[in-house]
């Protein structure tokens, strides 16, 4: 089974029971344990090895995934501590004065995640602690709010240049200036441009279809939502929310180029490039921690001791995340113990072979299916990114910008739809959404940009214009909205008599 289709069967049932059951932990596990069955060749006894020595206690002692878990914890302790001090409750009533409708909430929301486009999970948290209050005093449900976060989360840090993942994709291509590659990509790069389009035109259209639909209608009819946002309780001041978040921001960059090599003499641009992500994460979000826990004995809005309460408090609002990290992570794990990276290496090969001009299009769908089978845009880059560069260097340097700008549209998109990715998670958590729930309302609207994304490649790679091709992928994207907006209206229309009959 190794190296064969087989390879990508335990992510799949992993995900299909996790749909079907709207229970991610014990599907999880399921897929995991098939996995180190296939791998074992069904022998219980090195299944069960291979699944403790390889999976999880590989996933748990890997130094960059107890980086990010480190990360997520530090992150929780300074929501709680933002929480505790009133910084989160007071920026929500200074929003509440400015921020009048649903719309301008969604709006606040959106910009809030193009703006703190450094790392994806630090997006994902961060505005789901500070829009969270915000979009529940304007009856936004929490699965809206989820596909908001998610949509402005890897989207825009895959075309941000200075970002966790434009270091990831920058390191993962060998013999070619990787950074220039990355700017040039920028345009091609349909599914995140076009996620971002999408998703404000539904909000400026106040149209949602699907399981979103159902959501959304219980929530503006609900008198109050759920944790609307907690009561002032002390005299935190919108400064005590700024503070952190800044500090942060500032933080996590400095400590990216740290472990890049800045502060000993390397360029920006390159430290960004050659950094290591999780390390940096950690050691801005410790420093952050650090400076806020200051602030606030200096404000005198918390003690020390209360402060410190906040440590237990944010590990166990991360336990969720942390859980499902671990067990997608060991997923990921078996996944590549079965050879899935070959099996997808010699099926692209394959393709280039006999369908030069319709490659981007294939491998936007390949590195989708990946990424959604693995639950993991970055490692999608490292299997698909160097095989694209072998692939067209040297002889087609245009087709390579626009074959690795669809290798990472198409990991975004995967990633977005998957219900095992990162990402997707935090998301969840960041909203205090149910995950399933997410996952099933986000789906249709991330499978039609990614249809039209598929559109656009095939454009792309026929007239080799990013301009051209844009605007092809924006025209569509446009009269697919229209069309949306039409049959909802006209549904709404049909079922109006019917309830006023009812009542």
């Amino acid at each position: 089974m190794v190296g064969t289709f087989w390879a990508l069967v335990p992510p799949l049932i992993a995900i299909v029971l996790a749909l079907l059951t709207k229970e991610v932990y014990s599907s999880l596990f399921v897929g995991i344990v098939m996995g180190g069955l296939f791998y074992a060749e069904f022998s219980p006894v090195d299944a069960m090895n291979h699944i403790l020595d390889d999976g999880f206690t590989a996933s748990l002692t890997s130094a960059g995934n107890v980086g990010i878990l480190i990360f997520l914890v530090i992150l929780g302790t300074i929501v709680a501590m933002m929480n505790k001090a009133g910084g989160s409750a007071a920026f929500g009533e200074w929003a509440q004065k400015r921020i009048k409708t649903r719309v301008g909430a969604q709006l606040a929301t959106i910009a809030l995640g193009v703006l703190i486009f450094i790392d994806d999970y630090f997006n994902c948290l961060t505005v789901g602690s500070v829009m969270e209050p915000i979009a529940m005093r304007h009856k936004i449900s929490r699965q809206k709010l989820a596909y908001l976060i998610d949509a402005t989360a890897a989207p825009v840090c895959i075309i941000a240049p200075v970002s966790s993942w434009a270091a990831a994709v920058t390191g993962f291509v060998e013999g070619e200036d990787g950074f220039s590659l990355f700017i040039k990509a920028i345009p091609y790069n349909y599914y995140a441009l076009l996620t971002i389009v999408f998703m404000i035109g539904l909000v400026l259209m106040k149209t949602d279809f699907g399981p979103m639909a159902k959501y959304e209608k219980m929530a503006e009819k609900a008198e109050e939502i759920a944790g609307r946002g907690e009561q002032r309780k002390s005299k935190g001041k919108v400064i005590d929310l700024i503070f952190p978040i800044v500090s942060l921001i500032t933080a996590c960059v400095i400590g990216m180029i740290y472990t890049g090599g800045f502060f000993d003499g390397v360029g920006f641009i390159d430290a960004f490039a050659d950094c290591n992500a999780s390390k940096g994460l950690v050691i801005g979000s410790l420093a952050a921690m650090i400076l806020t826990v200051v602030f606030y004995l200096i404000r005198r809005i918390l003690p020390f001791k209360a402060c410190m309460e906040c440590l237990p408090e944010g590990f166990k609002a991360m336990v969720p995340a942390i859980l499902i990290l671990t067990l997608a992570w060991t997923l990921k794990n078996m996944t590549d113990s079965l050879g899935a990276a070959n099996y997808v290496h010699d099926l692209l090969e394959g393709s280039a072979q006999g369908f030069h001009s319709f490659l981007p299009a294939i491998i936007f769908v390949i590195a989708a299916m990946l990424s959604f089978a693995t639950g993991t845009s970055w490692g999608t880059f490292g299997i698909l990114i160097p095989i694209v560069v072998n692939v067209f260097s040297g002889t087609d340097y245009t087709m390579m910008v626009i074959s690795i700008s669809a290798c990472m549209a198409g990991s975004v998109c995967g990633d977005h739809c998957s219900p095992i990715s990162d990402t997707t998670i935090m998301a969840s958590a960041g909203a205090k959404c149910i995950h399933v729930e997410h996952v099933s309302t986000q789906l249709p609207y991330a499978i039609i940009v990614a249809v039209i994304s598929f559109i656009s490649y095939i454009a792309a790679g026929f007239i080799k214009n990013w301009i051209i091709s844009l605007i092809i992928g924006l025209a569509i994207t446009v009269l697919t909205l229209l069309v949306i907006k039409y049959i909802t209206n006209n549904r709404q229309d049909a079922d109006a008599p019917a309830e006023g009959s009812k009542e």
